[in-house]
């Protein structure tokens, strides 16, 4: 028989009274007023044997005045209990008690003298049943205690017992109703994948000044006032906060920049001002942390002018200055712009330490994905260590959406199916056609890369090996690089007459890699405001760097970077567009904003001890941290001798018109999804398109097509070789004998 749970009459609200039928009181030998423990919901509830007014079977009403922390953070609603929950107890009269007073305001914790506070607490607790580690409700009385935490109870053999006028009780500390729920809804957090050193970094600068503030003291040290940490949008800045706030034990006031921004002149100082004194009534109780998110809203770079957000900034230094020892709160700020931020914030005294989170390497990815597969029903066919090579530049959220994505895709598949779904590779591998990186939304240069494999592309099996040994082998093999003591090239340089396929090999070689791929021209960079053209192309850097490894891509780079020796003016914009590539390519002018993870350097000793796979992906994080320029031009007299040294675009390969093999090679590759006659002769084709390039071959064969549909009409079926020749007849090719000698013996400066 189970027993339904009803609500409880109002007057016996406060009474630690336990209604029942007469019947159950008698099957657990239970008298009137017998203490009685009732497990509910997870948690217990100690209270005293009353029967019914009605005598009914079957019901209980239980008066929540000593139960468990998880009943105070989750009272029970409608159920039902066995009577097996119901426990008789044996208690004795305690000859002491030590307490922990919850009170509803600061003010009166603050003001109230403890021998008070105890009296009041003596009054509400006789004649009241106490467990240890219980809580007492006592909110039914009309004072500013809320509630009573039993810490501990004497004698030391019952956990149990009556609180009768002779019980001694002890104040152990006060707290306030705000602090005692915080420690009741903390809950243990997930782990955070790939920010383990970060994370015990901030956990040590939080630690140091506000739970050891007497050790730094006696060094002669002051404690860190503020700490900022800065990184781009979705690495967990916000979550690590949180977490490791979580871990230290300390209480967390949360401010975002547009939350303290009033329209009525200085009203954004009356809030911030609120905010540091709620700061420090937090610290009274125990160890705070301020957090101020997104602080780049709140504290933008001060002008001339005497703009409201420049006595945000203002009033914002000023409470940080008046910071001293005796305020136990630590001020943590977040941002993603942190050149945005006024310079007087990042100055010791003020922001102490900055820590940068950067966008998570191959092996943080890897973390990452790992927890957050690990509530997830993935199948054994997910190789964690190929889907981290497959999101260059995803940051954490991002690859949150990867894997909900994924478990979208699952769903839509198993739709039909009523057996247990599963995430394999494919799921991930269409959620990564959908869900792209963060950091490339918004970039300047193309993203959307059509894959092209190198089979599709005829001839050039020259080319093809120069370009894998340049861009593919570093990536797949850097153990290799690095046993023979070999040096990633810089850039390539791609140059050859028009219509033989430079960009298409590109875009393979891209492919290929499997890394991040940005594409620029000279409309995405040139602007007519001075600066903002060598601005952009930094920036474009910037965003490659956040994604490695990544092949930027500049093609028609003679239409972008020019040569300081043509003529032209030393102020002219391809000028300073070259003075800034030269300098991108040199290294200088790394931002420390943009560090991925940690430097780490591979040493020979230990390494044999890892498995295969991780040595591989330890090998690749390490190696494969630069950027890859691919340049392409068919006028490689026009560059600047600066840019084609060894160290910048290093290797310099000539693609070359097709011959005869080539050709033959190119029209198989446009005839593959032809219907063409078995009296076609692709070697005939080859032999007579002599100075043909690759998109004139192309050409020739759409020819042929629409020739086939104009003659035949739209019911035709097949090409035969009379239209190739047609098609041949009217065509010439692009190129010219003379304008191949050129490129054979090129004058490169």
């Amino acid at each position: 028989m189970s027993l339904q749970l009803l609500a409880l009459d109002l007057a016996d609200r406060g009474s630690q009274r336990c209604r029942m039928g007469l019947g159950l009181m008698s099957a657990h030998g239970l008298n009137l007023g017998s203490p009685l423990l009732v497990s509910i919901a997870k948690g217990t509830c100690l209270c005293t044997a009353w029967p019914r007014s009605d005598l009914t079977e079957g019901f209980i009403q239980i008066d929540l005045k000593c139960v468990s922390p998880n009943l105070i953070a989750q009272p029970p609603l409608k159920l039902s209990l066995d009577p097996s929950q119901l426990t008789p107890l044996t208690c004795t009269k305690l000859r002491l008690i030590k307490v922990t007073v919850v009170v509803q305001s600061v003010d009166f914790r603050r003001n109230t003298p403890p021998h008070v506070t105890l009296e009041l607490v003596k009054d509400m607790m006789k004649g009241v049943y106490v467990q240890k580690k219980h809580i007492i409700n006592v909110g039914d009385w009309d004072a500013d205690i809320k509630h009573v935490v039993v810490e501990d109870v004497s004698p030391d053999c019952a956990d149990a017992g009556l609180v009768t006028s002779k019980t001694r009780v002890e104040l152990v500390a006060t707290q306030t109703v705000r602090h005692f729920q915080r420690q009741l809804q903390d809950e243990p957090m997930d782990p955070l994948g790939g920010l383990d050193e970060v994370s015990a970094s901030l956990r040590e600068m939080l630690q140091l000044p506000l739970l050891y503030p007497g050790t730094l003291k006696s060094l002669g040290v002051s404690c860190p006032r503020g700490l900022l940490l800065a990184g781009p949008p979705g690495v967990g800045k916000t979550q690590l906060v949180r977490r490791v706030v979580g871990e230290v034990g300390a209480s967390l006031v949360v401010v975002r920049g547009p939350e303290v921004v009033g329209s009525r002149p200085g009203e954004s100082e009356e809030a911030l001002r609120a905010v540091f004194a709620r700061a420090r009534a937090e610290a009274e109780e125990g160890p705070c942390v301020l957090f101020l998110d997104e602080l780049d809203s709140l504290c933008p770079r001060r002008t001339a002018s005497s703009a409201p957000e420049n006595r945000v900034v203002a009033q914002l230094l000023t409470l940080m200055d008046g910071m001293d020892q005796s305020d136990r709160f630590l001020v943590v700020g977040a941002t993603n712009q942190p050149d945005s931020l006024d310079p007087a914030l990042r100055r010791p005294g003020r922001f102490d330490r900055e820590v940068i989170i950067g966008a998570p390497t191959l092996q943080q990815r890897k973390a990452i994905l790992c927890v957050l597969c690990e509530r997830m029903p993935v199948s054994s066919s997910v190789d964690m260590a190929e889907l981290a090579q497959r999101t260059i530049g995803y940051v954490g959220a991002d690859l949150s959406a990867l894997c909900r994505e994924a478990a979208m895709c699952a769903i839509r598949c198993d739709a039909q199916s009523s057996g247990r779904q599963e995430i394999d590779m494919s799921h991930f591998q269409e959620a990564v056609k959908t869900v792209l990186p963060s950091c490339l939304r918004s970039s300047l240069g193309r993203t959307d890369l059509s894959p092209v494999s190198w089979e599709e592309i005829g001839g050039l099996h020259d080319v093809k090996l120069k370009l894998i040994q340049s861009i593919e082998w570093p990536m797949k093999y850097p153990d290799a690089f690095i046993r023979l003591g070999l040096s990633r090239p810089r850039g390539v340089l791609l140059y050859g007459p028009p219509g033989c396929a430079k960009t298409t090999l590109v875009r393979a070689a891209a492919a290929a890699s499997h890394c991040a791929f940005l594409s620029v021209s000279g409309a995405d960079l040139y602007s007519p405001y001075v600066g903002d053209s060598e601005r952009a192309l930094a920036q474009l850097f910037q965003q490659a760097r956040a994604c490695t490894p990544c092949i930027l891509f500049l093609d028609e780079i003679d239409t972008v970077i020019g040569s300081r020796s043509g003529g032209q003016s030393p102020n002219s914009v391809q000028t300073r567009l070259l003075s800034v590539l030269l300098n991108e390519l040199d290294g200088v002018g790394f931002k420390t904003l943009e560090r991925r993870g940690t430097e780490r350097v591979l040493q020979a000793d230990g390494v044999e001890e890892s498995p295969t796979n991780q040595q591989q992906l330890d090998y690749q994080e390490v190696c494969n941290k630069d950027v890859m320029i691919i340049a392409a031009t068919n006028r490689p007299d026009s560059l600047d001798s600066a840019l084609l040294r060894p160290g910048r675009l290093d290797q310099i390969i000539y693609v070359p018109p097709p011959d005869q093999e080539a050709r033959l090679a190119i029209l198989r590759v446009c005839t593959r999804a032809m219907p063409i006659k078995d009296d076609v002769c692709l070697e005939e084709l080859a032999a007579k398109t002599e100075l043909y390039s690759g998109a004139d071959l192309e050409k020739l064969c759409k020819e042929a097509a629409l020739l086939t549909l104009e003659d035949e009409g739209m019911a035709a079926c097949a090409i035969r070789h009379t239209y190739f020749l047609k098609s041949l007849a009217k065509m010439s090719p692009s190129l010219t004998a003379q304008q191949i000698q050129t490129y054979q013996t090129p004058q490169l400066p």
